[in-house]
């Protein structure tokens, strides 16, 4: 223990000397001032969840990516079905021509690669990589701050852009970037790519073939499965019409537009489940609509609203839909969750693992005064005002206790991963060197502490000395990291396996996901305590009002 406390303290002197030193560094640039205007646009037909008195209520409609990067791998084929009597309608442009090929038969998309005339040059500044939306907008709304026009994507993981329309020619980027690397932001790099031959969409009707840039697709009936696979069983229906469009990356997004209580019967079902309790399921319905509503500039960059996994929320469309999910949505029909009259951001998880998380535990940013730790029990098990669990002692003696707790029978409520030293620095040198760190460049660990904890148990620092350099991994970059950890709320202990040399590190802890805000499975149980929905909510996000959506709900 002893030599443990040494190694951390010895640890945290170095990185704090790291970090006064990068904080000398000052930029700035010539304000170009970026404007968004969100524009919500309503739908007039489609599927609703279930007719309910408040006629009144519109439905805002969605576009949803349901296939984000279509064409970049070369046996990437989609097969689009109407349902039985229905026929597809194709719309698409030939030079200045609308066209329009209607046929009843499944229609399969291909990526065919086109060679182009001469070899064209597709370039970004990329001035940060992360791993969630949140964390980029922060970094995002620095850069603007100070002066510079950015953008939010996600080729793979999420990055912050310099505007490309902004930064259009080479000339500029590079000049740019000199500036950047001046003020020491060394995270900062031109991703160049020289393309010789570029993926198009092609597909056959009637034995015609078509490829056109963009295309829209809709039926008589409002319903399309969308195939990804060649089983027939895996073909999703969705509701709504569909776009195949161009996106940021060179490859093509299939966009579901979607009515947004029809679009919440394809979420409810696969993110807590059709068997919860009707108060858990109402009140992820509440929460899932106030988290689209929310979240609508997500996709900026690519002409679309919210993709349809984990990233923003899971939705396989209608397959799911069940009785008891639409009754809970339609019950709630148009109420979101609201903080002085503004839409609260709904962030949930599966599992907090005991406690929830304030939002600066995890991301950068402002702290929401609504998203702050809460023991997740139905009873007064811990105190955090007395036991802080950022005191290691307390954290260690509360992620060790079992009972009493809303998720106390969840399996992953505790959990304990053993890792060998080979796979923890595998798994790190590809998290750095996807980040562009200089610290990519080690080959054996030395020595790894958790130097900083919240009031909540989150890691907000775990420091690393390797044999190159010694540095911090910060709050959700430690998920990233590593792949044994499912949340940061976790403690590590080295393992000799009864060897001199070191075996590898258990990391020991509990929750799934980020642990802000409500938990599905908490949620579950309250219900099944009696909890209404506005209880649960309230608890998961105190201080929170649910409100019928209107022109006094700030979007």
């Amino acid at each position: 223990m002893r030599q443990k406390d040494r190694v951390t303290k010895q640890l945290e002197n170095q990185l704090q000397r790291r970090i006064q030193g990068q904080n000398q560094g000052a930029m700035k640039f010539s304000f170009w001032r970026f404007s968004y205007t969100l524009v919500a646009t309503f739908s007039l037909s489609g599927l609703t969840a279930a007719s309910t008195p408040e006629s009144n209520i519109r439905d805002v409609e969605l576009k949803i990516g349901i296939v984000q990067r279509f064409g970049a791998e070369a046996t990437a084929k989609l097969q689009l079905e109407p349902t039985k009597g229905d026929r597809l309608k194709l719309k698409f442009q030939r030079g200045n021509k609308q066209e329009v090929v209607v046929t009843s038969k499944p229609v399969k998309l291909e990526r065919v690669m086109q060679a182009l005339p001469q070899p064209a040059v597709e370039e970004v500044v990329v001035l940060g990589t992360y791993r969630t939306f949140e964390t980029a907008e922060d970094s995002a709304k620095k850069w603007r701050s100070q002066g510079m026009e950015v953008e939010i994507a996600q080729p793979e993981r999420w990055q912050v852009w310099a505007k490309r329309d902004v930064y259009s020619t080479p000339l500029l980027r590079r000049l740019l970037l000199q500036n950047i690397q001046a003020a020491n932001q060394e995270k900062a790099y031109l991703d160049t790519k020289v393309l010789k031959q570029v993926p198009r969409v092609s597909w056959v009707v009637d034995g015609k073939r078509y490829s056109p840039n963009e295309l829209e697709i809709s039926t008589e009936k409002n319903l399309i499965r969308v195939n990804k696979s060649d089983k027939p069983q895996n073909a999703r229906l969705y509701a709504g019409r569909l776009n195949l469009q161009p996106n940021a990356y060179g490859t093509y997004t299939l966009v579901n537009q979607v009515p947004l209580e029809t679009y919440l019967r394809g979420v409810v079902p696969y993110e807590i489940g059709t068997d919860a309790p009707t108060a858990a399921l109402e009140a992820q319905s509440i929460l899932a609509r106030t988290y689209a509503l929310r979240n609508l500039r997500r996709f900026a960059a690519d002409n679309y609203q919210l993709c349809a996994d984990t990233h923003c929320q899971v939705y396989y469309g209608l397959n799911g839909a069940a009785p008891k999910t639409d009754q809970a949505i339609a019950t709630t029909r148009g109420k979101v969750l609201t903080y002085k009259n503004e839409l609260v951001d709904a962030l949930y998880s599966s599992t907090t693992g005991g406690v929830t998380a304030s939002f600066s535990d995890v991301w950068n940013g402002e702290d929401r005064p609504y998203l702050r730790p809460v023991v997740d029990a139905a009873t007064n098990l811990w105190n955090l005002s007395k036991q802080s669990l950022a005191d290691e002692k307390n954290f260690q003696k509360f992620i060790n206790m079992q009972q009493g707790f809303n998720e106390t029978k969840w399996n992953m409520f505790r959990w304990r991963r053993e890792t060998r030293i080979e796979d923890i620095i595998k798994d790190l040198q590809k998290f750095l060197r996807v980040k562009n760190s200089p610290h990519a460049k080690f080959k054996k660990i030395q020595a790894m502490a958790v130097v900083k904890r919240s009031e909540s148990g989150r890691i907000l620092e775990l420091a690393i000395k390797t044999d190159n350099s010694t540095f911090i991994l910060h709050k959700d970059e430690v998920r990233s990291a590593f792949a044994a950890p499912t949340s940061t709320l976790f403690y590590i202990e080295p393992l000799n396996k009864g060897k001199p040399e070191l075996w590898g590190y258990a990391f020991i802890g509990g929750g799934l996901g980020h642990g802000v805000g409500l938990s599905q499975t908490g949620a579950q149980n309250l219900a099944k305590l009696g909890w209404s929905n506005q209880k649960i909510l309230q608890f998961y996000y105190p201080g929170t009002e649910i409100k019928m959506l209107s022109k006094e709900v700030k979007l």
